[in-house]
Parts: structure tokens; C-alpha cells; sequence
């Protein structure tokens, strides 16, 4: 079936990059998507939402190089929120009962795309939530504010979404790309060892926000020298000319800071054509073992090193893991995902889920203004499939909702804890 790029209800989704199939099913119940109803309290519904359901809206790349992982900020938080209009609905704190309807536009990564998407969400939708991207989502984001329309738990590590002064109706989920960069950054500056780096990042905040955590991080640091630092546009479809002008340096370690998913394996591949093997440090978003390790060949490399917050449900370790078991057990009935997913972004979502249903419950009025109130005042909330150390805090100005994460090794088939460099 192919994708209705014009609107499409929601309730299942199968992935794979390139082709998408967006099925309606029976998990999406109600009428939500009109804003009628008085809401059951005194205050005046925001559009999106009535007596009976919730209707959430989505703009994220569900065709091009960035399909598989946007296809996963669908399925996720439609397998978590099928399973609950299965049971009945969610339990709001205005002692209503309501459905959570999805819908989700295909902006193909593509920032006027989103805009055009925001723009048809935003009258009959009560929030936008989940979707992916750095450009994609700021193409949008004065809009929202002016509309008062809330753009929350959203998939990019942008710093701006999370300043309460700057995006008041905005909040991400995933931690900041300064998060990221700084924990790998402290994890090598521990290492006991000298070490020689090369830098190459996306030319933009996003490439940016890794290498200034990343930088931070090492400050000071006598064993760490830094060689080469170049950077790399997300349009472009070859880094060959960097990687071999990086290869030069003999770095030891690897810092990759770069979000497009075929760009990660054609330079895993090429820095082997090379000879150059370095230890790698990848972004969390583009370090899918099946997805990206596996077809780059990763294991050639004497280290692959990531960070996360997320079970993964490809490791043996969580084969029987009871919040494993239950997220691929939804994930299949409810957004016709029978695969485990390749991508972090499947599990995010999930968490996305699992998150807004503790606000939901919260709200004493079915309005926007509420929800982003309740919002912010989540605090150390264990959502499901979160590693141990790690918890869903909103109170934090300046942080997103999830900042706690670990660094994270490949092992050939999944990742392990990093409790030391090499190890």
C-alpha cells in the first residue's frame, strides 16, 4: 500500500527504508480529530481533543535515507497507545477516559515539507509529539509558538526545544547533543592512554552541539590531541574526499558526529578500503546494529562506541526482558511491526507513549495550556524500556526530558555498558 502524503490516519505502520505502508486499523477509535466536546471541564477544549479522545499529530521523514528511523517515531507510540485503547483507553486527571488517535504526515526530511505538515496538523490536532529531525523540526517552531499549538517530546537533541524562555511551548525528549558528546568526551579523557582524534561532523547544530559536548568534555586533558576536524553537509551524498583527508592523521579515534543513515555505512565501509581503523564514536541515532554496524562492517574496528538510555531488545541479555517482551508483543499487533526494530528511535517513541500518558493523567482541563503545565512536572519517571540509572525528568530547564544516558560498546551483535575505555 502506498503512502497518502496528504494525511493519514494512523494506526499501524511497517518499516523499511524506502518503502513505507501506513494501514488504518482499529486502535484509532473516536472522533477526536475535530476539537469538539466540552472536554468535561469548565475551561473551553483546545481543538484535538473531546469527551471520548485525544488526537496527537506527528511530521517526520517516513520516505528517503531517514525512512527507517521516522518510521520508528510512528510505530512506537502507536503500539503503546494501541495497547491502551485496546484495554480501554487512558485515564486523564478531569476523570475522563480517552483514546489516543495518531496522525502522521511524511515530510521526507525535508524542513519546507514539515512547515506544510505543521500547518495542516495544527486546527485539529491537541499537540505535535515524536517526530525526527534537527531542521525539520525548527522549520516549525516559531509557528507553534505563535499558534500556542504545544511541540513536545519531539526527536532531536537541539538545545533550543528545551529552553522554557526560547521555546515555551516546545520540550525535547531525547538528550542534547552536548549530552551526548560530553560523555564520550569524559569516558576517553579517563582512559589512561594517549590518544590522537579526528572530527568529522554535519555542518550544522546538530554536528556542532556533539563537538562543543565533546570539546568540553576533554578540556584540559594531556592525553588527548586533536588532528583533524572537518565537516560535511547533509545534502551531500559522498564524505570519501574527508575521510581520506582524515585517514592522512592517523588518528586513533574516530568522533562521527553525523545524523544521515547510508553516510554512516559508506564511511564505515571506506575508512576499511582506507586501512585506517580507528575506534568510532557514533551519535546515537545513527548506531543501529542491525541497521548501520552490520552492513557497514564494524567489527573490523578495535571499538565502537555509542550512548543510550534504551533496552535493546536485539541484545540476548534482554530476550526475556518483561518490558522487551511486552514493547515487540505491541509493537507487532498494534503498528503491524512483527520485526525487531533496527532502530533506538522504535523504543523512543515508545517512551514518548509511556510518558505523555503519566501528563495526560495529570490534566485537570482538556487544554493545551494544561497539558504543558503538567508537562514540566514530571520527575524520575522510570518509562518503560529505560535502562537502569536512567529516568524521564521534565523538571530541568534547559535539559530535555530524557539527559541520564550511558556509553555503550559494540559487541558484534548489540551493545554493552562501558564502564571504561577498551572495556
Amino acid at each position: 500500500m502506498s503512502i497518502n502524503r496528504k494525511r493519514m490516519r494512523i494506526a499501524s505502520v511497517v518499516a523499511g527504508i524506502g518503502v513505507i505502508a501506513v494501514l488504518a486499523a482499529g486502535c484509532a477509535r473516536g472522533g477526536g480529530g475535530d476539537g469538539g466536546g466540552d472536554g468535561g471541564g469548565e475551561a473551553a477544549a483546545s481543538p484535538g481533543i473531546t469527551d471520548s479522545s485525544i488526537t496527537l499529530g506527528i511530521t517526520t521523514p517516513l520516505s528517503g535515507p531517514t525512512a527507517g528511523p521516522g518510521t520508528c517515531t510512528v510505530a512506537g507510540i502507536t503500539a503503546y497507545f494501541g495497547a491502551r485503547n485496546a484495554e480501554g483507553g487512558v485515564e486523564f486527571g478531569d476523570g475522563q477516559t480517552r483514546t489516543v488517535e495518531i496522525e502522521a504526515l511524511d515530510d521526507e526530511y525535508d524542513p519546507q515539507k514539515a512547515k506544510a505538515n505543521y500547518d495542516q496538523l495544527k486546527g485539529s490536532v491537541f499537540a505535535m509529539t515524536s517526530g525526527l529531525g534537527t531542521p525539520t523540526n525548527r522549520a516549525w517552531r516559531e509557528a507553534a509558538i505563535a499558534d500556542e499549538v504545544p511541540q513536545v517530546l519531539i526527536q532531536t537533541g537541539d538545545p533550543i526545544f528545551s529552553d522554557a524562555e526560547e521555546s515555551p511551548w516546545q520540550l525535547g525528549f531525547v538528550p542534547i547533543y552536548q549530552n551526548e558528546g560530553e560523555a564520550f568526551g569524559e569516558l576517553l579523557a579517563t582512559s589512561g592512554e594517549d590518544h590522537k582524534v579526528a572530527i568529522l561532523s554535519q555542518n550544522d547544530d546538530y554536528g556542532e552541539g556533539y563537538v562543543e559536548g565533546f570539546k568540553s568534555a576533554i578540556e584540559g586533558a594531556d592525553n588527548i590531541e586533536i588532528v583533524g576536524e572537518l565537516t560535511y553537509e547533509a545534502t551531500d551524498a559522498s564524505v570519501d574526499a574527508q575521510l581520506t583527508e582524515l585517514a592522512a592523521t592517523d588518528a586513533d579515534v574516530f568522533f562521527n558526529a553525523m545524523s544521515i543513515t547510508p553516510l554512516v555505512i559508506s564511511s564505515l565501509q571506506k575508512t576499511q578500503e582506507l586501512g585506517w581503523l580507528p575506534s568510532w564514536f557514533l551519535p546515537s541515532n545513527t548506531s543501529s546494529p542491525g541497521a548501520i554496524l552490520e552492513p557497514g562492517g564494524a567489527t573490523a574496528f578495535p571499538g565502537v562506541y555509542t550512548v543510550s538510555f534504551a533496552k535493546a531488545p536485539q541484545s540476548p541479555a534482554y530476550a526475556e526482558d518483561e518490558d522487551v517482551v511486552a514493547f515487540l508483543d505491541s509493537l507487532a499487533e498494534y503498528a503491524n511491526y512483527p520485526e525487531v526494530p533496527a532502530f533506538p528511535h522504535c523504543m523512543w517513541s515508545y517512551m514518548i507513549g509511556a510518558t505523555l500518558e503519566q501528563v495526560f493523567a495529570k490534566m485537570t482541563e482538556p487544554t493545551r495550556e494544561d497539558f504543558m503545565e503538567q508537562l514540566r512536572t514530571i520527575s524520575d519517571f522510570q518509562a518503560p524500556l529505560m535502562l537502569e540509572g536512567t529516568a524521564v525528568d521534565t523538571t530541568e530547564d534547559g535539559q530535555p526530558a530524557v539527559s541520564s544516558l550511558q556509553v555503550v560498546k559494540y559487541n558484534g551483535s548489540g551493545y554493552a555498558p562501558a564502564e571504561a575505555w577498551g572495556e
